[in-house]
């Protein structure tokens, strides 16, 4: 599917620009504007499409010299083009190209600040093309080192943490034999704890919830001779997000928070120095938090999560 001006708002929002009096860089500084509206909250996929053409449309107005308003308008195309939600790669593909077309222009031209925001989209846009086998997930590490260049824990905390984030997870993707399995594992942890050395629940409580959240799930999941250490640091990862994450602020953080804990509940003995006795009182809690967990994804229409924590509560 290519983009097309379908809607009648964008025509008749395109013909209002076009009438104006005003310089041509003005008209497509307008149209990206009017498009990143589309963006920032779509309510359907046409929304986005709506985007996608205002963008071209912001494109076909720049002339020679506007280099640097059409490395913004291909940049911002390419990030509608990887929102739509798709099977297969093709959008994620016309991302890519869009992206290497214009990361050199703001690499000359933009702030640092500008471009290190483009390499960390690029590096979503490279991640999730790595189960279609068409790039290496250490291209998107890449991608994401370098716009961390840029954004420090000091300047940019928030960016920081995402992109720490986003690289300990591209690691725990990685496969090989057993020895670089745990290598990649043991790079995620090391990713996340990093992160968490300056994102800090008072300051950044959001990003601190995120990184804590995803280090429980490294760590229970992290081979190792000493198991059920990982799962009692996994399980103090996770009330550090509980910290946080409730379920009248942000009930599906929560309900996905209270799901891995339970899920490391499972594994984990009442009494550590007593293991032979079992975890009768661990599993009465994990029934209780995935029960909790399958109320939320329900009433907010989680479907497929809801549907796992059903799965798991029915061989419960």
């Amino acid at each position: 599917m290519t983009p097309s001006i379908s809607d009648t708002a964008v025509k008749a929002a395109i013909a209002a620009i076009n009438s104006e009096s005003a310089s041509t860089k003005d008209k497509i500084e307008m149209l990206i504007e009017m498009a990143h509206g589309f963006v920032k909250k779509p309510k359907t996929t046409q929304d986005l499409w709506n985007a996608i053409a205002l963008y071209q449309e912001a494109e076909n107005l720049c002339n020679d010299d506007d280099f640097l308003l059409k490395a913004r308008a291909k940049i911002a195309k390419a990030g509608a083009l990887r929102s739509i939600p798709n099977d297969t790669e093709e959008f994620l593909l016309q991302a890519q190209v869009l992206y290497t077309e214009a990361l050199p222009v703001l690499q000359e031209f933009a702030s640092p600040e500008e471009l290190a925001e483009a390499q960390m989209n690029y590096g979503l846009v490279l991640q999730s093309l790595v189960p279609f086998n068409l790039v290496r997930i250490g291209d998107s590490i890449q991608v994401y080192q370098d716009a961390l260049r840029v954004f420090t824990w000091e300047k940019y905390p928030q960016e920081y943490a995402i992109l720490h984030n986003n690289i300990a997870i591209a690691y725990l993707s990685m496969s090989g034999g057993s020895q670089q399995q745990y290598l990649f594992e043991g790079l995620a942890v090391q990713t996340f704890e990093a992160a968490l050395k300056h994102i800090h629940l008072i300051d950044h409580p959001r990003e601190y919830a995120m990184l804590q959240n995803n280090l429980g799930n490294a760590l229970q999941y992290l081979p190792s001779s000493h198991p059920l250490d990982n799962l009692m640091r996994a399980i103090a990862a996770y009330d550090e997000a509980l910290k946080v994450r409730n379920s009248k602020d942000t009930p599906i953080e929560y309900a996905n928070t209270i799901a891995n804990k339970a899920n490391a509940l499972l594994n984990l003995p009442d009494d550590l120095n007593q293991p032979e006795i079992g975890n009768h009182q661990n599993l009465i809690q994990a029934r209780n938090y995935y029960q909790q967990a399958w109320e939320i994804f329900t009433q907010h229409g989680y479907r497929e999560q809801a549907e796992v924590v059903a799965q798991v509560l029915e061989e419960l």
